[in-house]
């Protein structure tokens, strides 16, 4: 039987890869299905229900392009390969994320996809900010900040921040990592789900967030501005930036935009401003570019309607869940304590019981010890015992002997401040005969100056009375024969003087007068050298028996120190150890001084005879 001309029949299904931002899942598809029937498979199976922020982007040639709901997928223009491979990707942004964003799956997704642009760097962010963002994304994946479980390192395969930013800064990866840790360690009882939002809170505020650039011109010849198309309108940037506009259109100030192949018109709500036209490179960049206008417009108008009864519904399912994981996690926190103490409590308990076995040990060796040597020590006892009454008895002994000494020691203090007391008085009298002796010297040394003086005056005296004898000598003889005889004076003429009559008469009296005190003076100066000798001799005298006493009292004050310090050494032995100091070296011999007065009259009379 011939099977020419039958047809080939064509496969009913087609595989499709769907990859969103945290799986990969395969789906077999009938042909005849429309973008819409795929989309609602992949939500269904990721258990989303905000779904009109998403959408499934395919490549085409150099750029990409959105799944259409209402036509079937294998008529447009997706890649011929099998399995055709999507992406499930937010297509639009909230204007405010703790708002809009009701599912935790799709505050998961935003935060998985912003968090990919920024690392990307798609989404510009500055270095502080991007450390922040890094420690809500390790708050989100690792929980609470335990530096026992966390140690340092364990970032080192996690990438938190862009590549310009690592490279802005000399800084080493352990540097980065203990700055995330230092802001990470902060969040301490976030959640993970409250971890996303507040990334995304931050992030909404990034000038690039949300916005999808084209390169467009305003002639057909330059590319020479950016178009961006995000939830608050359209804006035009410079080529080199996209983080300020030069110029914005928002959707409430926009009245119609359309494109004719690759011119695009936007016209402003108000007419009296110009329409702005531009235009792009392809017509599908223009399809592609009005479809997200279309998209944000719709949002941006449905956001200030009341919401509808789906969103009312989600929004309260929302509530009641995080009321309930704010419950369970409560509950499982005070677990988590309760069981943390009871393990802190077993450890002790644990800790504990190894202690009082340790201790329980350690007595039962001691007792084992002690049994030991109980008989050794009932053996110490008994010679303890009797070694304590040898002692008493030796005790008994000593107290006797300290009785005798201390009897022995007062007698011996009192002898010895007897003997202190003398030796005081002896040093003071030899220190006052040592003062009255060196006193004496002084005046000796006056004395024997002046009687020096004196003898060479008596000297010249006696030298100047031989020449006068000798000179007066001839007149003496001549005028000693008889006188002439006498003649009578005239009437008219003076009696003469007495002293007339005999010239030398007066010289004769001055003589006689000078040679009695001559004698007078040596007699005088006679006797006063026997008075000094007689009481040189006299004080001598009383030296030697002083000289005495204080040796005397020198050998006692010796013998009783011996007695005291060396009361088993012999006397002649003691007596070396301590020698006596001789008192003699301290007293000089004494001299006699006569009165002042009588020195004063003898130099009187020696001027006297030095005028005859």
């Amino acid at each position: 039987m011939s099977i020419l001309g039958l047809k080939k029949k064509q496969p009913k299904t087609f595989k499709v890869k769907v990859t969103t931002m945290d799986a990969e899942m395969e789906f077999s598809c009938e042909v005849k299905w429309k973008g819409k029937d795929l989309f609602d498979l992949v939500c269904r199976t990721v258990g989303l229900r905000e779904t009109w922020f998403f959408g499934l982007r395919y490549t085409v040639k150099d750029t990409y392009a959105w799944l259409k709901p209402d036509k079937r997928v294998l008529d447009q223009e997706v890649p011929k390969d099998s399995p055709i491979t999507f992406h499930f990707l937010a297509k639009f942004f909230p204007e405010k994320v703790e708002e809009e964003l009701v599912q935790e799956i799709t505050q998961h997704l935003f935060f998985l996809q912003v968090k990919k642009q920024i690392l990307d760097e798609e989404i510009f962010c500055s270095p502080e900010a991007s450390v922040l963002l890094a420690s809500y994304a390790v708050q989100a994946k690792y929980g609470d900040y335990d530096p026992n479980f966390h140690k340092p390192g364990f970032l080192a395969q996690d990438e938190l921040l862009p590549k310009t930013v690592l490279m802005q800064y000399q800084m080493t990866a352990d540097m980065w990592e203990e700055k995330i840790t230092a802001w990470y360690a902060e969040h301490r009882g976030i959640a993970r789900d409250e971890a996303e939002m507040e990334y995304l809170k931050i992030a909404q505020d990034l000038e690039m967030y949300g916005v999808s650039y084209f390169d467009i011109t305003q002639n057909k010849r330059d590319t020479d501005l950016l178009l961006g198309v995000d939830a608050q309108g359209l804006h035009i940037y410079s080529p080199n930036s996209k983080l300020i506009p030069n110029k914005s259109f928002p959707w409430s100030g926009i009245r119609n935009i359309s494109y004719s192949e690759k011119e695009f018109t936007i016209k402003p709500l108000d007419k009296k401003k110009d329409v702005f036209k531009f235009y792009s490179s392809q017509l599908r960049v223009n399809k592609l570019i009005l479809q997200l206008c279309i998209g944000n417009h719709d949002l941006f108008m449905r956001r200030r309607k009341v919401d509808s009864i789906e969103v009312q519904q989600m929004k309260a399912q929302a509530k009641e869940e995080k009321a309930r994981k704010k419950m369970e996690r409560q509950i499982l926190a005070r677990e988590k304590q309760m069981r943390e103490e009871a393990e802190r409590a077993k450890e002790e308990m644990e800790r504990r019981l190894f202690q009082l076995q340790d201790e329980a040990r350690l007595a039962n060796d001691a007792l084992l010890r002690s049994e030991e040597t109980a008989d050794l020590l009932a053996e110490k006892a008994q010679i303890a015992e009797e070694e304590a009454k040898l002692l008493a008895h030796k005790a008994a002994e000593a107290e006797q002997e300290r009785q005798r000494l201390e009897v022995n020691a007062m007698k011996t203090k009192e002898e010895k401040r007897l003997m202190e007391q003398k030796m005081r008085e002896a040093e003071q009298l030899a220190v006052k005969l040592v003062e009255q002796s060196e006193r004496r010297l002084k005046e000796a040394d006056h004395l024997k100056q002046d009687l020096s003086e004196a003898k060479d005056a008596e000297r010249r005296a006696k030298q100047k009375l031989l020449e006068i004898t000798k000179t007066t000598y001839p007149l003496i003889a001549a005028y000693s024969a008889p006188p002439p005889p006498a003649v009578p004076a005239p009437a008219s003429a003076p009696a003469a003087p007495p002293e007339a009559d005999s010239p030398y008469g007066a010289a004769s009296s001055r003589l006689d007068f000078k040679d009695s005190d001559m004698k007078r003076l040596s007699m005088e100066i006679e006797r006063e050298r026997l008075e000094y000798m007689e009481k040189s001799k006299h004080l001598q005298d009383q030296l030697k028996e002083l000289k005495s006493e204080i040796e005397s009292l020198k050998l006692e004050e010796q013998q009783q120190q011996q007695h005291l310090h060396h009361p088993h050494l012999p006397p002649h032995q003691a007596a070396a150890m301590y020698p006596l100091h001789d008192a003699r070296a301290y007293i000089p011999e004494p001299l006699y001084i006569p009165h002042a007065n009588r020195n004063a009259a003898y130099m009187s009379q020696m001027a006297f005879l030095e005028e005859v």
